[in-house]
């Protein structure tokens, strides 16, 4: 199954890595119905910047568990290759 990373370039006002870690576990709970796997994500407090690594069968799969799960949508997606 395609990897993707995506980037979500600015976290909202206020929000912290604690509120994050809430909406990647609301993501485990959607992904399934859309053959979809979080597998990680990093954030990037002084950055204020999320990035997400997911399995999924295409890049708006992964945005469809965002947006349906919190609403926070990626602001990019890119296909990724995993290294050994």
């Amino acid at each position: 199954m395609p990897l993707f990373m995506d980037v979500h370039e600015t976290m909202p006002e206020g929000a912290t890595a604690a509120d994050v870690a809430g909406a990647h576990a609301e993501d485990l709970k959607v992904q399934d119905k859309y053959g979809v796997n979080y597998k990680s994500y990093w954030v990037d407090e002084a950055a204020r910047k999320i990035f997400c690594l997911v399995e999924a069968p295409d890049a708006e799969a992964a945005n469809t568990v965002h947006r349906e799960a919190h609403g926070l949508v990626a602001d990019h997606i890119h296909l990724v290759v995993e290294g050994d």
